[in-house]
């Protein structure tokens, strides 16, 4: 199977920064899509955004212009750099990614557990 294992999270003070990475593993033969989202208790979850396996990003509105998400496939990993971060943005992050298990073609969706972050004073 394939695992997708979060980490970088914690706590920062409004206007600091983070970084987190999500490092797939297991039988990978190839990476498409990988996205950030993030959930609040009570609410749904909510797309931050993705990444395509040639790099294309795309935002929601809420993050645009203070994150940046960015990948290295031979590494099998995605990056979520978050600046500027505001109480608003406390939520357990989570990653997701299609994997392409086999050279058939065989693909579906797997997710992480989950990095609490955490923006107060």
């Amino acid at each position: 199977q394939v695992q997708l294992v979060e980490s970088g999270g914690g706590l920062v003070q409004p206007g600091g920064s983070l970084r987190l990475s999500c490092l797939a593993s297991g039988r990978i033969f190839s990476i498409d899509g990988m996205g950030w989202y993030r959930q609040v208790p009570g609410k749904q979850r909510e797309l931050v955004g993705t990444i395509t396996s040639g790099g294309d990003t795309r935002y929601s509105e809420s993050v645009k212009g203070r994150f940046t998400i960015s990948r290295d496939n031979a590494k099998n990993t995605a990056f979520l750099q978050m600046n500027s971060l505001e109480p608003e943005d406390t939520a357990v992050y989570y990653c997701n990614a299609w994997v392409v298990t086999n050279v058939e073609g065989a693909r579906r969706d797997f997710w992480g557990q989950g990095t609490q972050v955490t923006v107060s004073s």
